[in-house]
């Protein structure tokens, strides 16, 4: 008996293990990502960021302006890589078919002279009449590149414009949206759970069907609404308050679920002793079942927050693209470009989206294990 206990706790720990790498691995690839200069990011994948990386390129040598005349000869020098980057050189050709055809030190011999390129990129063309083109030759060549990390995406995701104001905007949007359908829920799952009225079971289950009505269909009729109010009213739309109440309106279904799943389930004596000492439901509601719904609460909290920050699709409806209103994720789109250039930036810009709602998982998950434990005691 106890080999088999040993066995199933070895199994289970190896099982944990496993869903916590395939879970972590991704995140790991997209920090090393992110750390990696453009070009090792094309060529090879990030579990290759400490070896070196090799990258087919193409260049001309200097034109007419570039040459001198030597002993009868015309010379034209220069270098093919950007010193900055620190590459060598392992293969060249004139040849784009055979890219590998020589390799540094050797010379190639092309219909108008002889071509040495050095590893270091250096090169030297020899020509027995002068090269009468602006442009030089072409030259293919392989490139390696030894590993490096910067911060280099990280400071143009950071100092683009207007990144700042919709971090702020995102925020703006992400803590009413979390707090306003979390505090309506509360009320409504004791309602449902602990008051008795007419239509409980059928109003509950109408809420509970809400959650199938995917959020793309819902969004152009809840747009009408919206603006027909704000007509009748003579308000302008595209405001907060409007996405506010939009993320209320799709978040309540499961936070009513979830909540009145949760205080159903809480000891039916502890309220009966509150009833019979005279407590109304408000004072039953805030005294008992707020501090033993923490944990609920916390849950949702991280959920609903996680799905308003990371939102991109309802911010655009309701809220728009303006510079006081623009939200992170939609900035960091735009920073992408209409056909994806700087696809590179997309790692760092991950990270640094992900930064508040992880700084919000842990704090919520400290009170969330503080709430478990403080039912625990109670109950006892």
């Amino acid at each position: 008996m106890k080999k088999r206990g040993l066995a199933g706790r070895i199994a289970v720990h190896l099982t944990l293990f496993f869903l916590v790498a395939i879970w972590t691995l991704p995140t790991l690839g997209l920090f090393v990502s992110s750390l990696r200069d453009k070009d090792q990011l094309i060529t090879s994948g990030w579990w290759t960021a400490l070896s070196a990386s090799s990258i087919n390129e193409s260049g001309r040598l200097g034109g007419k302006d570039a040459q001198v005349e030597e002993d009868g000869a015309f010379v034209i020098r220069g270098n093919l890589l950007d010193e900055s980057k620190g590459s060598d050189v392992k293969t060249f050709s004139t040849n784009v078919r055979n890219p590998a055809e020589f390799s540094p030190g050797d010379t190639a011999t092309t219909k108008q002279g002889e071509l040495t390129v050095q590893a270091d990129g250096s090169y030297e063309y020899v020509l027995e009449e002068p090269w009468e083109r602006s442009r030089g030759q072409r030259v293919f060549y392989e490139t390696e590149i030894p590993p490096s990390f910067s911060l280099q995406n990280y400071r143009e995701v950071l100092a683009a414009e207007g990144v700042g104001q919709s971090f702020v905007n995102t925020l703006t949007v992400a803590i009413p949206s979390t707090i306003i359908p979390i505090a309506i829920a509360a009320f409504a799952a004791y309602a449902f759970s602990w008051m008795r009225f007419p239509g409980r079971q059928w109003l509950f289950a109408t809420v509970v069907g809400l959650m199938v009505v995917p959020l793309q269909m819902s969004l152009i009729p809840l747009l009408r609404m919206y603006n027909g109010i704000g007509d009748i009213f003579d308000v302008p739309s595209k405001t907060y308050v409007g996405i506010w109440l939009a993320h209320t309106a799709f978040g309540l279904p499961l936070a009513v679920y979830l909540l009145r799943s949760y205080i159903a389930s809480l000891p039916h004596e502890i309220l009966e002793s509150a009833r019979m000492d005279g407590a109304t439901h408000f004072q039953i509601f805030m005294k008992l079942i707020l501090p033993l719904s923490i944990p609920a609460l916390a849950s949702f909290s991280i959920f609903q927050f996680l799905w308003v920050w990371n939102d991109l699709l309802v911010a655009l409806v309701f809220l728009g693209k303006g510079d006081e209103q623009i939200v992170l994720t939609s900035k960091l789109r735009e920073l992408l470009g209409s056909r994806g250039d700087n696809w590179e930036i997309l790692t760092a810009s991950a990270f640094v989206s992900i930064l508040v709602p992880l700084m919000v998982f842990f704090s919520l998950q400290r009170f969330f294990v503080r709430g478990l434990l403080a039912g625990s005691v109670k109950g006892g």
